[in-house]
């Protein structure tokens, strides 16, 4: 099984277009949105209309589910960017849109392939595993092997020895793609990265692939169509700083 891990494409269609078909020559058999489909940008239905196309195995990421609390009266709309952003989305989305991010799971466990994916750490959707001190705790509260998670917007695995964690947990980032072979011994917390906002200071988008078979995690990152995306964002009468940091990667 070859995974396609997408994660925080935050209603960045350019970024997506692009990832889609880099990916489209590398291979994959299913394709894993790990939350934060929506926010922060202009194209919500395009967004979910490509991941809907996909048959895409999507979970719930915190800005998702904000939404949901914005469409069903849960939640008050406030002066900030995220707010912002989500209640201008929910305005463009169809009945069967919401009805559709309503469907996606606060995490998922897939047996197939022995791995949870979930959007902030393996016990949590809105915690980051963004430290050594993170992923520890994680690891501690959760006795699987193979954990997928985006949230960091950061592409990274976290690694601890197959036996009650102690001081042992490595991090390895990818600012400009590279490969992890999972050794048997260990378990794994693997992060492919924000397709629509980086925030390692790279501004490529980010997206990774998963062999099952070889236990293989490879990242890749893509250059896409930046002006375009910000110029969308702009048009849409989003907070400019939305569009600003899609060039700097933060």
């Amino acid at each position: 099984m070859r995974l396609l891990l997408l994660s925080d494409t935050h209603a960045n269609y350019t970024a997506l277009q692009a990832v889609l078909t880099d990916a489209a020559a590398r291979r994959y058999d299913q394709v894993i949105h790990l939350g934060d489909a929506l926010g922060y940008g202009p194209h919500p239905r395009e967004v979910l209309d490509a991941l809907r196309d996909l048959d895409a195995t999507c979970v719930l990421g915190n800005h998702d589910d904000m939404l949901l609390q914005y469409a069903d009266g849960r939640r008050e709309a406030k002066d900030s960017i995220v707010s912002q952003a989500l209640t201008w989305q929910l305005k463009r989305l169809a009945e069967r849109d919401v009805a559709w991010v309503r469907s996606w799971r606060d995490g998922i466990d897939d047996p197939d392939v022995g791995a949870r994916y979930r959007h902030g750490t393996p016990v949590s959707l809105d915690h980051y595993t963004d430290s050594v001190p993170a992923a520890r705790e994680a690891f501690a509260q959760w006795q699987g092997r193979l954990g997928f998670v985006g949230h960091t917007h950061i592409p990274a695995v976290y690694a601890t020895l197959n036996s009650p964690v102690g001081d042992w947990v490595k991090v390895q980032t990818f600012p400009d793609g590279g490969s992890y072979m999972v050794p048997p011994s260990t378990r794994v917390i693997l992060n492919p990265g924000s397709v629509g906002q980086p925030r390692d200071g790279n501004p490529k988008a980010s997206y990774a692939i998963y062999d099952s078979a070889r236990g293989y995690f490879e990242v890749f990152r893509v250059a896409y169509d930046v002006g375009r995306a910000q110029e969308a964002a702009l048009e849409a009468g989003l907070p400019p700083v939305l569009a600003a940091r899609l060039a700097i990667g933060k």
